[in-house]
């Protein structure tokens, strides 16, 4: 019924709670998740659950603020990539929020590092056909700006993907959207400050929308400020349906048919 699109299983406030978190999900009718990669470091935790699990796949990626890790390359990426059941590139992108407290005094003019990774992460998903998985946060000009310098623009040859946990304006959605990418949506939509991005909501093509968790942050109300998990993903999609005057139950199946399409994955029978 329904998809996590992005959750963090491999986390410690997740992992440890993996078998009560999967009888949770199959209560709430959430049959399958994708568990995201942010260092290279984490990724053999990470593609163990998605081939421990038959409804768990896995991505290959360095979230953008991660230093002092091992950096990716674009063979490393395709590399892993190839391994089964790795669907996705990332998360990847561009983060320059509160950048002179969070990275020691530091301009966005000294992220170059970061700029050249996010273009590592594209080469390798266009290299690959596998789509990427974008995060951007108060950097969406560059972040659209890079993508676009480098070829993806829904032609064929761009990798596509998904702007994740989408927090940024209408322009930025309308600006992934001409570039070929989905939208997903976290459970911020349901906070109460989230009016701008529930209207965001209302006018992003349903063919082009994903729900997610981003757990084990996020949590959307009635749990907020908890542990998120995927079982929540469902509270994401009654919001979205009561903006979109639809039943909670066509929102999940249709962002389920987008997760299908996007990533290449299948129905499973059961996730016990």
């Amino acid at each position: 019924m329904y998809v996590d699109s992005h959750c963090h299983l491999s986390f410690p406030e997740l992992s440890s709670r993996l078998a009560d978190i999967r009888a949770a999900m199959a209560a709430a009718q959430v049959d399958r998740a994708l568990c995201i990669t942010t260092t290279l470091e984490e990724f053999p935790a990470v593609h163990e659950l998605a081939t421990s699990y038959d409804n768990f796949w896995a991505s290959v990626g360095v979230h953008p603020d991660n230093e002092d890790i091992e950096e990716p390359t674009v063979e490393r990426l395709k590399a892993l990539s190839a391994l089964p059941k790795v669907v996705a590139i990332g998360e990847t992108g561009l983060d320059y929020y509160q950048m002179e407290e969070r990275k020691g005094g530091r301009s966005i003019g000294d992220l170059d590092w970061q700029r050249e990774r996010f273009r590592t992460h594209i080469r390798a998903a266009q290299q690959v056909r596998k789509p990427l998985i974008i995060h951007t946060r108060a950097a969406s000009a560059d972040t659209i700006a890079i993508l676009k310098e480098e070829g993806e623009d829904g032609s064929p040859g761009s990798a596509g993907g998904v702007f994740h946990c989408f927090t940024e304006t209408a322009e930025v959605a309308r600006a992934a959207l001409d570039l070929g990418f989905y939208i997903s949506f976290s459970g911020i939509i349901t906070f109460k400050n989230a009016a701008d991005l529930r209207e965001v909501a209302g006018f992003v093509p349903l063919d082009r929308m994903l729900i997610e968790t981003d757990s084990p942050y996020l949590a959307p109300v009635p749990y907020r400020g908890k542990v998120n998990n995927p079982a929540y993903v469902p509270y994401v999609a009654k919001q979205i349906a009561e903006v979109r005057g639809m039943t909670q139950k066509e929102v999940g199946a249709v962002t389920s048919t987008n997760f299908e399409r996007l990533f290449g994955v299948g129905k499973t029978s059961s996730i016990a």
